[in-house]
This record gives structure tokens, sequence and C-alpha cells, in this order.
């Protein structure tokens, strides 16, 4: 059924002042990689903190609509439902077209009420206008939510026109039952003109639905009708590039808005990034673009939509509310200042971070178990941050011991082969500065170099002894800690080497070099660029740990990573088996979040993955078969996570954290803790 007040098609082409543009509006406010439904869901949780803001009696500000009624028993025709709608964001694709309604189960028989919802934006003010409930407290008011043997079932009855259907909803915190859904779902269809179907806003609100056998549409199944998700807002100008696989990765530039068909590991730095595949929040691309403070988006059939704009020159805006893209007059072009001044403009701005300045005194291996805040200067703030999560003891968790190869080894290394010389002479090249192929192979082959470069003997000898002696000889994960990683400014995520499941001592040794090596990975080179960093004041610490082979893996953020307004959340991305691939969104994680006010659950998608990674027996990782389709994180399980995201959270004096997670059977292990960064707007 169509809402009178439908907007044009999402993706639609229309012309403006003889420019192109390419509209494309989808969900607003709630993680900007939610339906506006879903966004509506938080509504009501809305309702209980304006409670205790609301005059008693009637409310002054309330919209006077005399000629139409405060509610209506029921809604025979859609003139009903648009009489009593209010209407978000009309005009545009994520028009959303909802009422209000109440079932008072005290009446008798059980009476339902469609709100005037422009009116009455609020259950309550209309339940204490209308005297239903003149005198009743917060805490009765309250009850309507959390208790079985309430007096009203309080709803939300909405047109979801992706999916071109009615459906009715609570609050993702309304403790729902069985019996009060077969209420509420029979009074809604006895009362409402059209089909309608239930939307579940948590897995409460899921395991009801299916226990009582009711139609329902949960809020992932929205999520994936949705064209349009915002991972990183900001404006760009650049010419369109359609990417049709990694082969043509290399050959981005800076000024170019990529069009990704596949969602790559790594990205050369460009002015702004559009997706074709959906991806997760801490994907390593969409790290890059917060590094690089340019918009990132996923947009269905981005390719078809952009392909009249394909090496054209544009501005490209990316909102929570959508994406603009117009067309660059012949004027505009030539007027475009060099592109360092416009990649300032976005908030990029070098020198911003800084590396940590390095402390070369400290050549001793440094355990696990000594490491503190303090170590950051000799080892990198992951290795001691991991010394800080495993000092906090934080209940039912673990850290994986293991030790650090200070920045002195580093140091002592790359002198002894002159590569500041080298990194000189690289520099040099033709082209090296313009022309990202010849950058890219000239930091490939200093890699190689650096990799087949001899270690010193006694060096090498003392870090097989303390692999023997503290960790037992078994295998072990060799990670990058370098000083210019987990700062407050910059990220640095994804951009260097891990070398997993090291089994040898021959093994060990190549697999340190190789994390040394990484300082020239393509991506971190450019990034670093980009955030200003010089090559000569980074310097990289490896921490060696004990290898786990986990249950599941992630990620998680200790806040909403879409909305800065919701600081009471926990974001949770998960995959099975070993967390390697979590952040590569090659294929879309599990996502939920949990709140700690509304203590519900969300589920923003579930793994699409039907293989995992495991340790391989020889070394390194194996790829094995999972159940497909298979929830990877439970309810109790993600609770307990946010606990831990929680108190990882204090342990780092309340600074909001990105923390990589593992489980091992019932036991939560802990990899990581950085300082989350902020998305730029």
């Amino acid at each position: 059924m169509k809402n009178q007040n439908s907007a044009w098609p999402t993706g639609m082409l229309r012309s403006k002042n003889n420019s192109a543009i390419v509209f494309c509006m989808a969900t607003a406010a709630m993680l900007a990689a939610l339906p506006a439904s879903a966004q509506l869901a938080r509504k009501p949780s809305y309702y209980q903190q304006q409670n205790q803001q609301q005059p008693e009696g009637p409310a002054a500000q309330l919209v006077p609509r005399p000629s139409v009624p405060s509610s209506l028993p029921a809604l025979r025709s859609q003139g009903d439902f648009d009489q009593l709608a209010r209407v978000y964001d009309a005009g545009t694709p994520m028009q959303l077209a909802h009422v209000l309604f109440a079932v008072d189960r005290q009446a008798k028989p059980p009476r339902m009420y469609y709100i005037d919802t422009p009116r009455y934006q609020l259950h309550v003010r209309f339940l204490r206008d209308t005297r239903l409930v003149p005198n009743t407290i917060k805490r009765e008011i309250d009850r309507n939510y959390l208790v079985p043997d309430r007096r009203f079932l309080f709803g939300t009855l909405s047109w979801q026109q992706n999916i071109g259907s009615f459906t009715y909803e609570f609050w993702e915190g309304d403790k729902l039952t069985a019996p009060l859904l077969r209420q509420a779902d029979q009074q809604v269809r006895a009362s409402f003109f059209a089909p309608v179907k239930f939307k579940t806003n948590s897995t409460l609100h899921e395991r009801v639905a299916k226990e009582t056998g009711i139609d329902f549409v949960s809020q992932e199944a929205l999520i994936r009708e949705q064209p349009f998700l915002p991972m990183n807002l900001g404006t760009a100008t650049g010419r369109v590039r359609i990417v049709d696989d990694e082969s043509g990765i290399n050959a981005l530039l800076p000024d170019d808005i990529a069009v990704l068909r596949q969602v790559p590991i790594g990205l050369p730095p460009v002015a702004a990034v559009l997706t074709e595949r959906p991806s997760t929040a801490l994907s390593h691309v969409n790290l890059l673009a917060k590094g690089w403070g340019i918009p990132n988006a996923y947009v269905r059939d981005a390719a078809a939509v952009l392909k009249e704009h394909a090496g054209q020159w544009v501005a490209l805006k990316v909102a929570a509310s959508g994406y603009q893209v117009r067309r660059l007059t012949p004027e505009e072009i030539a007027a475009l200042p060099p592109r360092a001044v416009r990649t300032a403009a976005t908030g990029a701005v070098p020198g911003s971070s800084r590396a940590i300045k390095p402390d070369l005194r400290e050549s001793r291996l440094l355990p696990l178990a000594s490491l503190r805040a303090r170590n950051s200067a000799q080892c990198g703030v992951k290795a001691a941050n991991l010394g800080a999560m495993q000092a906090a003891h934080i209940p039912g968790t673990s850290v994986p011991d293991g030790f650090c190869v200070p920045f002195a080894h580093y140091d002592r290394f790359m002198r002894a082969n002159g590569l500041a010389d080298r990194i000189a002479r690289m520099q040099q090249q033709p082209g090296f500065a313009s022309d990202p192929k010849v950058r890219q192979k000239a930091l490939a082959q200093l890699r190689d170099e650096i990799v087949q470069w001899p270690v010193d003997a006694a060096t090498a000898a003392g870090w097989r002894a303390a692999w023997q002696s503290q960790l037992g000889g078994g295998g072990v994960f060799v990670r990058s800690s370098s000083n210019s990683e987990d700062l407050p400014g910059f990220s640095g995520a994804g951009l260097y080497t891990t070398v997993p499941n090291v089994k040898t001592g021959d093994a060990l040794e190549v697999a340190v070099k190789k994390v040394w090596a990484s300082v020239f990975n393509p991506e971190a080179w450019e990034a670093r660029t980009a955030a200003g960093f010089g090559a000569e004041s980074v310097l990289m610490g490896v921490f060696v740990q004990t290898a786990i082979d986990s249950t599941n893996a992630g990620v998680m953020i200790t806040r909403d990573p879409f909305d800065a307004g919701h600081p009471h959340i926990t974001y949770i991305s998960a995959k099975r088996g070993i967390g390697i691939r979590v952040v590569e969104g090659r294929r879309v994680a599990e996502q939920v979040m949990y709140s700690s006010w509304s203590k519900a659950i969300q589920v923003l998608s579930r793994s699409a993955e039907d293989t995992a990674l495991q340790l391989d027996k020889d070394g390194g990782v194996k790829e094995v078969p999972v159940e497909a389709g298979r929830n990877v994180l439970t309810d109790e399980l993600v609770v307990r996570l946010a606990n831990v995201g929680a108190a990882v959270k204090r342990t780092f004096n309340a600074v909001d954290q990105d923390i990589e997670w593992a489980t091992v059977g019932d036991r939560i292990v802990l990899l990581q803790a950085r300082p989350y960064v902020e998305r730029r707007r």
C-alpha cells in the first residue's frame, strides 16, 4: 500500500541548475546504520526521561489542531492514518509517517487510542492532557514499559516505505511478554484498515514474536533494505573513479572519489569512498577514512548510480540523512585549490597527532606483567595498554601472556642497515611523490630487503630465549606496537602487519622483521603522510603474545560510534573463530548494540560467514567451514562483553575505548584496547 505522501524513489537522478545531482536520503539519527523505523524505536526511550521534565497537567507547548480529534478508536482508511500521523523527513526517501497508539487494558473491553501524534508527541502527554491518568507519577508510567500487569501498552504504527508495509513496534527496552504481544496484535489488527506486521526492536521482542507465532519483521531485516549507510560524514571534491575489483585499487589517486564494488583491506589516500557492499564501523576502509577525515558511505548499486559521473569532477556530501553528488562546472574546477589545501579543509590537518617520542635507552625484552602506561615510550601504546589491562584484573577476563621487543631493537637494526639513507634515495626516485604505483613498488622492494637483512645473533638468541622460557615455545602472534598508532587523534588500526601462530625460533625472527617492515606498508605510509608523521619519526615495537584458538572474536566500542548522543551504548562486532578478519570488511560481521540504560540488545546484522579461521597445527591459520546462519553472540555474552568494556574504559580514565576481544570457551580474552577516535563530521 502506498502512502499518499511518499517521496520520489531512492537514488533517483534529477537536474538542478543544469548540473546533474544524484540524491539518496536514508535514516538520520539513531545509528546512521539503522532504518528510520529503528530511529523511531528509540523515541519512546525519551518518554521516561521527559516525564521528569514535563509539567503536570496540560502542556502549553502542544500543537493546537482543533479540527483533529485527540484520538480515534480505529483507523479505517488511509485518510484516518494521515490525519493523525506525524511525518519525519517529509518529501524524502527516508520519510517516515507514524502514529502513536495506546491500549488501555483496564477498560472493559480493552480500548485502543490512536493518538493525534503531531499534537501529542509522547504517550505521557496524551494521557495527562486527556486526564486518563491526570496525576500519575513517573514510577507508575514506567510500569507500562516494564511489568506484565501494566495498564497500558504504548506503541507506534508506521509506514515502512522501504518494504512497502505498515508495522507496529514498541520501545526497545519494553519488557514485552507473549500475552502482551498477543493482545497488542489483536487490538491493532482489529482496528487498522491495512495488513500490518510486528517490528522487533530487540532480541527479547524477537524471541517473544517467535514464541507467539506472530508475523514479524526484524530490525536487522529492515537495515538490509537500506539503500544508503553513512560511515564517515563529510564533504569532498574529486574525480569519480569506479573500481571493479582490487586490481584497480593501486591506480587510485588522492583526487579520486573511489566507488568500490568490493570492500578492500587497504586503500591509498583518496578524496572520498563509496562502497557497493556494506561494511562495519571498524572495517579497515572506514578506519582509514576516519584517519584521513574523508567521507565514506555504502550506496546500493553505487557503480550504476554514479556511472554517468565516471571520470568527472564532482562535489560530494555525505550526511547522516543522505548523500549528494553535484557535477562541478569548468569554472569551479579551474578554481580548485591545491590538493593539500583541500585535504586540510576536511579536517585531516597534518601534525594534529604526533608520534610518541621514543625512549631508546631500554633494550631489555619487557614481559607483559611489567608493562604499564609509562612503557609506551619503549614499547608503544598497544603493548603498554595490554599490561595495564592485565594489571587491572578485570573479573572474568584474561590477557594472553607475552613480551615486548622495544623500539631500541628496531632502531639498532635499521641504523646498522642504513635505513635513513635508503629512505632518502627511495623518496628521490622519479615519480615517487606523484605516482602511487611507483611508490608502492618502491615500498614493496624496501620491505623485502628488510626481511632479508640479518639480525644480530645475540639479539635473535634473546628473542628465542624469552619465547622458550616465558611462553613455553608455543605458538605466538607477533604484533605491531609502534609509536604512531593507538594515539588519541590517530588510531592507525589495520595499517601494520600481524604474523599469526608462529611456532619456531627461525619463524619468530622472520616474523619480527616482517612486523618491522610493515612500517613501510603502502597504507601505513599514506595514512601517516596524510596525518603529518614523517618517516623518520616512526619506530616499531613488537609484542610477542601467546596464540589462542578463539571460539569467537571481535571488536567493541564503549559508546555509540554512530551518534555521540548515546554514551550508554556499547557497539559489538563479532565473527566466529580467530578475529583477524573482523575488520577486513569483505563480509558483514555480526553487529549488535547494547544499552546499559534500557538493557536492550539490538541486532544490526548477523554474521554472513560460512567459514572461520583457526590455528593450524603446523603454524599460521587455516580456514574451516562453520554452520552458516548461526548467531555468533548470545544475549548473555553481549551483556558480559558490555560490562567488560565499561571496566576497560574505567581502567583508562573513562576515555572511550576500541577493544579487541575473543572468547575461549566461556572466558573473555582481551587482546587490545586503544582510544576510540571520533568520526569526523
